[in-house]
Order: structure tokens, then C-alpha cells, then sequence
């Protein structure tokens, strides 16, 4: 069982098992040292971002099943990668974001006024 905390300072929930995500499959935004592209942040994904994701060279919507990726749609909560989020928020395409599932090691990357901002829950 993880101690992780989220951004709230609260214990880390569960953001999505089906689609099962996470860096490490396990349906957390759970992050460790192999995960190089801190997959951090649980959001609700929308078309909005899977079209800036895609134009950036990252096709999220694709299936890709020798990796064990389903290709996501909108409505799906994913971890996603912290300067990936920022990025879009940016861009004003940031998807909305579930607090209580994302890891507080997006306060690396992000600030917590934005997160707030596009929070779900």
C-alpha cells in the first residue's frame, strides 16, 4: 500500500482502472525513478487536449496494444505527464484535473492555483 500524497497533502486515490492507467498500470499516478515523464497528474481527458497532445506528436487516441495501451477517448481519466498538463494549460487546452488522484509531485512542474482551477472534484 502507498503513502503517496496528492496535491492537497491528502493520501493519493485512485484516478482511473478502466482504462487502467498509470505508470506503473496500477490505476495510480503513482511515479518512481524510472518514470522519466512524471505521469502525475489524473485528468478527464477531452478532445480538446487530444488534438494538442497529437499535434505535438504524442497520439493519445490511438489503440497501440502490443504496448497494452487502449487509445483513449474523451471521458477517460489518465495520468498524464506533468509538463505535458503545463504545456497545454498554456496552450489553454489543459484538460480538467482530479485532485485527490494527482500525485504531489506535480507541484514540481505545475502550480497548485492552476490544478484548483480545472479541478473536478
Amino acid at each position: 500500500m502507498s503513502d503517496s500524497k496528492n496535491v492537497l497533502g491528502g493520501k493519493l486515490e485512485s484516478c482511473c482502472m478502466d482504462p487502467i492507467t498509470g505508470f506503473y498500470r496500477d490505476g495510480c499516478c503513482e511515479t518512481g525513478p524510472e518514470d522519466r515523464g512524471a505521469h502525475v497528474v489524473c485528468a478527464q481527458i477531452t478532445p480538446a487536449f487530444l488534438n494538442f497532445t497529437r499535434d505535438r506528436g504524442n497520439d493519445l487516441s490511438t489503440p497501440m496494444p502490443m504496448f497494452g495501451f487502449p487509445g483513449l477517448k474523451p471521458g477517460d481519466r489518465w495520468c498524464l505527464c506533468a509538463a505535458r498538463w503545463q504545456e497545454a494549460f498554456e496552450m489553454g487546452a489543459a484538460p480538467p484535473v482530479i485532485l485527490s488522484a494527482t500525485h504531489e509531485a506535480a507541484l514540481n512542474y505545475v502550480a497548485i492555483e492552476d490544478l484548483k482551477r480545472h479541478a473536478i472534484d
